[in-house]
């Protein structure tokens, strides 16, 4: 076998030679972490409109049988209507679904939680004196809910012990899962 000696020129090949290829890895990792960025705003977005589609699956589920829910409850109520939002003293708010009484009364269901956000909404919504305009404050009384298709970490009944209807999602329809006789918060 016949070995080659080397010298200074092949030596100074070689670290050219290696340097070249670390060159073309780093353009490839910096291609990979390009790709990887983009990838990660792709997923943000469809994370966002996953979560914004499942908010209003989770409305449609629950909007279409509260009036015969609550009136079941003994709560008579005449209509419902989705997506309330605004800004009062500085505080914004949203209420999914507002239902409102014959005789007056008002109740609210609080956002869908399905991942446990609901100990975050509970404690930061603020109460309905500070967000509701005046018009519908009085003499109007604000009950709350929580709906939701499978409940995490014991929600439901964190929801419950807040004072808030438990409203599970059943296929084309929807249940309060409160137990009978249960007393709603009134947030007012």
């Amino acid at each position: 076998m016949m070995e080659t000696a080397l010298n200074f020129e092949k030596v100074w090949q070689l670290f050219q030679e290696t340097d070249r290829k670390f060159q073309e890895t780093d353009c490839k990792f910096q291609d990979t972490d390009r790709i990887l960025r983009e990838t990660d705003k792709k997923m943000k977005a469809l994370q966002d409109l996953f979560e914004g589609q499942w908010g209003k699956l989770m409305e449609s589920l629950v909007e279409g049988d509260l009036v015969h829910l609550l009136g079941k409850r003994g709560i008579q109520v005449r209509d419902t209507s989705t997506r309330r939002k605004g800004c009062r003293n500085g505080e914004n708010y949203e209420f999914d679904i507002i239902s409102a009484r014959w005789r007056g009364d008002r109740h609210r269901r609080g956002q869908d939680d399905p991942a446990g956000r609901l100990g975050r909404q509970v404690h930061r919504t603020p109460p309905s004196s500070q967000v509701l305009p005046a018009r519908v404050q009085h003499p109007y009384k604000v009950l709350g809910a929580v709906a939701y298709l499978r409940a995490e970490q014991s929600s439901d009944q964190y929801a419950q012990n807040q004072g808030l209807f438990v409203i599970r999602a059943t296929g084309d329809s929807a249940a309060i899962v409160n137990p009978t006789g249960f007393q709603p918060r009134q947030f007012r």
